[in-house]
């Protein structure tokens, strides 16, 4: 006899000693065996609620839900999926924008939220082990007494996570200076899919073999789960400057940017926003951003004296490219408004617009005022509102095509604008992602960047870690060159975008 079992908010059907039923009613018994069984999840709601992810993708359909808490648990989940033939999907905060947690073919859904212990600080060495569901901002703010930080600072850092970020190799503003999250991690811990756990990479200088670590970082969860990361932490620097600078064009502050670096100098980070989303950032926050066509928020730091000489070059150089004002922060809390507004900014489209598609293409820093113009272009002829905001000194763009998604037709219209943006970042020499990833959101435009051998490689390696595409399949690579991608997907609907 079924009976209806309840736990805080989770409901499920079981039999008569609470053995859950229902399709998939073994395979949660064997994965409550492993766990325990208010870590294993199967209803709808929940189901439903992690079918997603912070993209515009609604074509996910997730399986069972598992939350570990250590690596024996995660090797104890590939186990069980690959003996019941079930794929298996990282998942961290879900605040990926490239659809790429979205689990596709009912798969079992690992999230690694309750795996969130700073493991150990080792000041000496400078690096940290932590746990995959660490929050970014979280192990900043447990360094910043010890006199240091992680660089690696995503929009997102007060919910995303360290697994994500190594997932998706993420960035954010300082990457300019200190680079994306590939360069500050040393070592992982990693569950392969067939459940054997390997460490790849290492805290010695020079770790033996191949650098497997490198190819894991970036891998979208399609190469195993890491469960134990050694990060590089950052001392904080003894000096920082932030300016703003307020331009009559975004041609202006675009031009500055590439002078910038041509001029020696690295900051940093370099910031740029267009006049509507700095208007909707300062009505959100109230962080001082003047009324401009655009503004240039910029940040060095090191010792005084050369923060100093490099934020005076810095504003000469965006006077000479025809900036309307300089502005430098007074002191942190001045600076800390400034960045709180850049950081808030996705937030503040709401007041504009009720929702939005954003893009992630990487340009040549001398083509950004070009290819912004052709950004601009794009949404008239579609007849959508397009915002700027991006990662200006490393030229990776994040336009913002906004749109209403209960008007008729204007998917299709997103869609293709989103379609051309991408070309024009292709043509102009740029690159499909700069830390979003891929995804399902790209995959489709990988053969614009890269060949059919070049493709070909990058399956083999992925098959080299996962034989059977089960690790998050349907992502990243093309499913014309994984079979096993294609037969994962083929009982499920085709994935719409909205």
């Amino acid at each position: 006899m079924a009976t209806v079992g309840r736990r805080g908010s989770l409901f499920r059907l079981r039999r008569a000693g609470g053995t859950p039923v229902g399709p998939d009613g073994a395979l949660v018994a064997a994965l409550a065996g492993a766990l325990s069984p208010d870590r294993v999840r199967n209803d709808s709601a929940e189901r439903s609620l992690l079918a997603r992810d912070a993209s515009v993708f609604k074509g996910g359909l997730s399986g069972p839900i598992c939350f570990p808490t250590s690596t024996a648990e995660v090797q104890a989940i590939m186990r069980i999926s690959l003996a019941y033939g079930r794929a298996v999907v990282p998942r961290g905060a879900g605040t990926g924008l490239a659809g790429g947690a979205i689990p596709l073919g009912a798969p079992v859904v690992v999230s690694t939220t309750k795996m969130n212990r700073i493991l150990e600080v080792d000041l000496d060495d400078r690096v940290a082990w932590v746990e995959p569901g660490v929050v970014n901002l979280d192990l900043s703010n447990h360094l910043r007494p010890l006199g240091f930080h992680f660089a690696p600072d995503p929009s997102s850092q007060q919910a995303c996570t360290i697994g994500g970020n190594v997932a998706n190799n993420s960035g954010g503003p300082h990457c300019l200076a200190y680079g994306v999250t590939s360069h500050h991690v040393v070592a992982l811990d990693v569950v392969l899919p067939d459940g054997d756990v390997v460490t790849l990479g290492g805290v010695d200088p020079e770790p033996g073999g191949y650098d497997l670590r490198g190819a894991f970082v970036g891998g979208e969860g399609t190469l195993g789960i890491a469960t134990r990361i050694a990060v590089r932490i950052t001392p904080n620097p003894p000096a920082v400057r932030t300016l703003l600078l307020a331009f009559d064009s975004i041609e202006g502050a675009a031009t500055t940017v590439s002078d910038v670096i041509a001029a020696g100098i690295v900051p940093a980070a370099m910031e740029v926003m267009d006049r509507l989303i700095t208007r909707a950032v300062e009505n959100f926050v109230h962080a001082g951003y003047p009324d401009a066509a655009a503004v240039l928020l910029a940040e060095v730091d090191g010792m005084e004296a050369g923060t100093a000489i490099d934020a005076e070059r810095i504003a000469a150089i965006g006077r000479a490219n025809g900036a309307i004002s300089v502005r430098v922060a007074a002191d942190d809390e001045e600076r800390a408004r400034l960045w709180k507004g850049r950081k808030t900014a996705f937030g503040a489209v709401a007041q504009i617009a009720p929702s939005y598609y954003l893009h992630d293409t990487v340009v040549p820093r001398s083509a950004l005022a070009s290819v912004l113009r052709s950004v601009y272009a794009i949404g008239e002829a579609h007849q959508l509102t397009i915002v700027n905001v991006f990662h200006a000194g490393d030229g990776n763009l994040h336009p913002l095509i906004l749109f209403d998604p209960l008007e008729p037709g204007v998917l299709e219209r997103v869609h293709a604008a989103g379609a051309e943006i991408v070309a024009a970042s292709l043509d102009a020499g740029g690159v499909l992602s700069g830390e979003h990833g891929i995804g399902v959101e790209k995959r489709d435009y990988m053969h614009l960047m890269f060949g059919p051998d070049d493709l070909d490689h990058q399956n083999r390696l992925r098959r080299a870690f996962d034989p059977m595409c089960r690790a998050n399949p349907g992502k990243v690579i093309p499913s014309s060159h994984s079979c096993a991608d294609i037969q994962a997907l083929r009982s499920v609907p085709t994935g719409v975008w909205g």
